[in-house]
């Protein structure tokens, strides 16, 4: 990645960060205010799309939920994809160590979340929620420590980040489907593998691969896989090589409706918390806890360690001008959690029936997670960094 695009980017990804939390308190506002109606009303509104008998109808959270994240994720696909071919994730060397500090990072939450709950089948349904790193919110909070972030930790926290993506893509494709239907499905894996033979044969027409992920997206949401994937592997078989102009066209166009659009009005339907039947027994509850300190211990120890195991193994090293104490710093801010953890969250505790509502409100934890793991990031990093 270009040095002039680098910067661009973490510019980017600061102000997504300030507007994740302005919605977020909007949403913690309406919900625990006289307009708690009209917002439980707004994400109740009905959508139905239909094609003769093929018919979607959804309430407009699940709508914003599986469709509007799907190009959330699709952008995610095009970033891994470039990211291999071309950034961060291409060299060997470059990628041993975030790539085992991301595993850590999903294995040591997933384990401290188990250890909270292990005894209760409903509550274990929620033992990837504390795996994932927001990688607008990290990053961002990385670029307010503006010129004294070495540009190796930046670029480490990316590689981090989008292998953290890939993981949790593979978590939800794996743990999180439902009622499968094997024709949908079917039908979705054929329209995959054509879209797999246009780019072995030189396809380079993007508008094509759209439209027939499209289809490939109804197909999925059909079949009880997680619609969202449909957009990933998408993402992923939009050619590159011999088109980087138009790839690079299409995946910066999306930057600006996913991260002022989507990711807001994502986390705005999904924060909305009310706290008028909370009481101290919520913030104890194994749920809570679980989520909590999977996030802000289970992260920062699963990156920290693993990291050191890479480079004790020397199966890479650290980026040039990180030293440990920086690379724990990081490893604080992977615990924000926050739009991924809420994704996974609203998936592990869908509501069947009354079945969601005799658990604890698992954004409890994902807020008090991601916000003593970042705030405790911050000024940490602060503290380590020197000006420059």
């Amino acid at each position: 990645m270009r040095s002039e695009t680098l910067l661009q980017f973490f510019k980017h990804e600061s102000t997504v960060g300030v507007l994740l939390i302005l919605s977020t308190i909007l949403a913690m506002v309406m919900a625990n205010s006289p307009l708690h109606g009209f917002y439980s009303a707004f994400l109740d509104i009905p959508v139905v799309v239909s094609f003769g008998e093929f018919v979607i109808a959804k309430p407009l959270l699940l709508w914003i939920n599986d469709g509007l994240m799907a190009i959330f994720f699709f952008m995610v696909g095009l970033e891994i994809k470039r990211e291999v071919l071309e950034g961060a994730l291409r060299e060997r060397s470059k990628i041993m160590v975030p790539a085992f500090a991301a595993f850590g990072g999903m294995l040591v939450p997933a384990l401290i979340y188990t250890a909270f709950n292990f005894d209760s089948e409903a509550a274990m349904k929620g033992w990837a929620i504390p795996m994932a790193t927001d990688i607008a919110f990290a990053l961002g909070i990385l670029s307010l420590l503006g010129s004294r972030v070495p540009p190796g930790l930046k670029v480490f926290l990316l590689a981090l980040a989008i292998i953290d993506d890939l993981g949790a893509i593979v978590v939800i494709a794996l743990f999180y489907g439902h009622g499968m239907s094997l024709t949908a499905l079917g039908v979705a894996t054929v329209l995959g593998l054509i879209m797999l033979i246009m780019n072995l044969k030189g396809v380079r027409n993007i508008t094509l691969y759209i439209l027939i992920g499209i289809v490939m997206w109804a197909a999925v949401l059909k079949s009880g896989v997680h619609a969202t994937i449909a957009g990933v592997v998408l993402g992923l078989l939009i050619p590159l090589r011999g088109n980087r102009e138009d790839f690079h066209e299409l995946e910066e166009s999306l930057h600006v409706p996913v991260n002022y659009i989507i990711l807001p009005l994502f986390a705005f339907v999904n924060t909305g918390v009310s706290f008028g039947g909370v009481t101290v027994k919520d913030f104890t509850d194994s749920v809570t806890l679980g989520i909590a300190g999977g996030l802000l211990v289970g992260k920062s120890v699963g990156i920290f360690l693993f990291s050191l195991l890479a480079v004790v193994l020397r199966f890479g090293k650290l980026p040039d001008g990180v030293d440990y104490r920086a690379l724990f710093g990081v490893a604080l801010l992977g615990g924000i959690g926050f739009t991924m953890s809420l994704f996974i969250g609203s998936l592990a505790f869908e509501c069947s029936g009354d079945a969601c509502f005799s658990l604890v409100d698992e954004r409890i934890g994902i807020l008090m997670g991601s916000l003593f793991s970042g705030v405790l990031g911050f000024f940490y990093l602060g503290s380590v960094l020197k000006k420059r």
